[in-house]
Formats: C-alpha cells, structure tokens, sequence
C-alpha cells in the first residue's frame, strides 16, 4: 500500500473535530486508507453502505443504527443513505467528542442540501483525489508549501521533453492504473469505471432521465479540458436545453470526474472571464475518453497542450488538500489576451502564478502574463513560475522563474 499524504490531515482533522468526510472519486483508495486507519494508528470499527445489510439498516432506521454505534466509527460510502446525515447530527449534538465518525464517499455531500446543512459546523471535508506523482514516487512533495514560503525548490532530475512526461499523463493517477501497462487494458478497466459511476453513483445522486446522454456528454468535456467552460456552446454541440447541462455537469461534478477551476476575481482594474476552466480529474480517463495512445497525442499539438495542462493542474489540486499553505486555486484571463493558467492564493491573499508549457524551452515572452499578474497585485504576488518540460530551473527575474515539471514531485 502507497503511503497517502493526506493521512496526516485525516488524523489532525479527527483530533478536533466529530465527523470527517473523506470524499473523492470511486476506485481512488478511500476504503483502502479507511481501513488502515482503523487498524492502526486511529482505533475503530469499519462498515460499509456497499454491504446490503449494513445499507438496509441504515436506511430503514437512520437513528436506531447510528444509536447502536460504539465508538469511532467508519461509514463507508455514506452517500447511499443520506438519512444518516440527520441521525449523525442528533448523534454530535449529544456527544460532541472529536473523532466520532469518519465518513468515506464517492459523490460530494455538499451536492446533498440535506447532509451540508445538517452537519455545518461538525463535520470537516477533506478530498482524497488518485495518487499524485509524488505518492507514486514514494516522495513526500512540498512544491506548494515552498512556493509560498520563497524556499529553493528541489533539483529536478528528469528527462526532456513532453514525450518523458507522456507516460505519467497516460496512466493516471488511478490506484488500478499502475499494474495495467497496455493501453487495450487501461481502456477497459476506464470503460467499465465509467459506465459503473454513471449507472450507479448518478442514479443515487439524483433520478434523471437520458442517462444515456451522460457518456457522450462526458467525452465531449474531456476534449475540451483547459478550456473556458461554455455552456452555451456545448449546449449547441449536443442539442441539450442549458439548464439539463448544467444539471449534468453539476453530477458529474459531484462524483468527482470533472470539476471547474474558477475565475481569480480580484481587482486589476480590467475585463475578466469570469467563467470557470474546465479541469478533468484524472488524464488517464480523459486519454480513455478520447480514445488516445502516445502516437496520435504527439501530432496534435493542441491536445498536449490541453493534456500538459490538466495533468499540472491536477498536481496542485492534490499537493492542495495536503499542504500546509491549503491554498486555493483558480485560473485569469483577460478580454486583452492576458492569462495565467493557474493561480494560488492563501489564507492571507497570498498569491502565485503558475504557466504550463509543453515544451522543453522558454522565453521571456512565456512570462508575459505572469508580468501583468504580478504588477497589477503588487506585494501579493510572491512568485510566479513557468512549468516547462526541460531540465534546468532557469531565474528570469526575481521572482520569476521557469522551473521543470518534475520540481513537483522532486525529492528534497
């Protein structure tokens, strides 16, 4: 089992506070870290909502099943009876001692009105996304966390070019991906993966007719990945009235395929897009979706663009949940063609600049954006850094500076 680096937030988290929802796509290694968690380093007791009678009982009696609890307790897939929400919450109001429950699943409460509500104010959300590189790696990354604090960061020793990257972006981050090395068998698994989540996760989430539509729907946003989210147009695209689009995007959202990486909104005195970037979870599943090896993605440049991009962004989202810093992140782009592809700002309004580039060299020009960025915020902006597929880390200003990809999975 691949060390997560989120276990030490997960332990914080259930020192202080009653309930701690891990969320996160299926098949990414909840139940697996939940598991080791109650058997090791924090004591309790494990159940799971996918065992038909543990379900039965907590839907037919939500508050005569949570009664029945003794102990710091995992619930595993809670989402399936979103009438524990409500019994939980009876449950902390009347013992309020941290560490509780620890409550895994694979679509976001926050979609579920009834459990955000019910547990404000007790319950921590942490999300567990596929294995980062680092996690892979056996390294503990602190590419976030040194940004931030103007530290050197690692020398990244690591092959040129998009085409050394390539393999990394192909198999995902998915636990299953890292024992299947053909492409036919990568695909498989994400065709049955897919088909599982919409048929099942979907339909507990909320009952939709033209479910069939959702594949398409999702195939059709993974080729737009990096792109600015336009509803209108892929409303065209699919003949699909606006408002069941976004009701579909907010499932897809909600089981963690896709999510949206919104507009900075501060002030630089301009025109913003403030629509949100469209992000895919996992580059494996969006190579599936595209139905993508190595060759065909290397005549496209458009496409290693797009894929070089969601793969960084994906990066820091997991190095995110993690980090001290717990920054949040989004993206910029101006009406006059100005754009950072994403930002991290923290606690205290902190930011940094971060330009992907699929390409072993760089210019001064590639740091135009960051430029504009970093003289509009003043002494908010701490770095900016250009991430491009060569070897050297390269200072073209102060802070500035245009850094390998691996510098986010390199080892201290």
């Amino acid at each position: 089992m691949l060390e997560r680096h989120i276990n030490q937030n997960i332990l914080a988290a259930l020192k202080d506070t009653p309930v701690v929802f891990l969320r996160g796509a299926r098949q990414t290694g909840k139940s697996t870290l939940a598991r080791a968690l109650v058997s090791g380093p924090w004591r309790g007791r494990y159940l799971t909502l996918d065992d038909p009678a543990v379900l039965s009982a907590a839907r037919s009696d939500p508050a005569g099943f949570v009664g029945g609890l003794e102990g710091p307790v995992v619930l595993d897939e809670v989402q399936r009876a979103p009438g524990l929400f409500l019994a939980i919450k009876a449950a902390v109001d009347r013992d309020r001692r941290p560490g509780r429950f620890l409550l895994t699943g694979s679509s976001d409460v926050l979609h579920l009105p009834s459990a955000a509500q019910a547990l404000a104010g007790r319950m921590e959300i942490l999300t567990l996304w596929p294995f980062s590189q680092g996690e892979i790696e056996g390294v503990a990354e602190r590419f976030v966390d040194d940004a931030f604090e103007k530290r050197p960061l690692p020398a990244a020793s690591s092959a040129l070019g998009f085409r050394a990257l390539l393999p990394r972006i192909l198999q995902g981050g998915f636990p299953e991906m890292l024992g299947r090395r053909a492409p036919d068998r990568r695909r498989a698994w994400f065709d049955s993966y897919v088909t599982a989540i919409l048929q099942r996760d979907v339909r507990d989430m909320a009952a939709i007719a033209g479910l069939s539509d959702l594949p398409r729907l999702l195939a059709l946003l993974a080729a737009r990945m990096g792109g600015i989210m336009s509803y209108a147009e892929i409303s065209r695209a699919l003949s699909m009235p606006a408002t069941t689009l976004k009701r579909y995007i907010a499932l897809l959202e909600g089981t963690f395929l896709v999510q949206m990486l919104p507009a900075w909104s501060g002030e630089l005195g301009r025109r913003l897009v403030k629509a949100p970037k469209l992000i895919l979870a996992d580059t494996g599943l969006a190579a599936s979706l595209l139905g993508i090896e190595g060759d065909r993605v290397e005549g496209e440049p458009t496409l290693v663009g797009r894929l070089m991009e969601d793969f960084v962004v994906m990066e820091l989202c997991k190095q995110a949940s993690w980090s001290e810093t717990a920054p949040r992140l989004y993206h910029l782009r101006t009406h006059t063609g100005d754009e950072v592809d994403v930002i991290m700002e923290d606690q205290a309004g902190r930011l940094v600049g971060v330009e992907v580039k699929a390409s072993a060299s760089v210019s001064d020009g590639d740091f135009r954006g960051l430029r504009t960025f970093a003289a509009a915020t003043g002494r908010r902006f701490v770095r900016g850094f250009v991430l491009y597929t060569g070897r050297e880390s390269v200072p073209f200003a102060e802070n500035l500076t245009a850094v390998p990809v691996a510098s986010l999975w390199a080892k201290r």
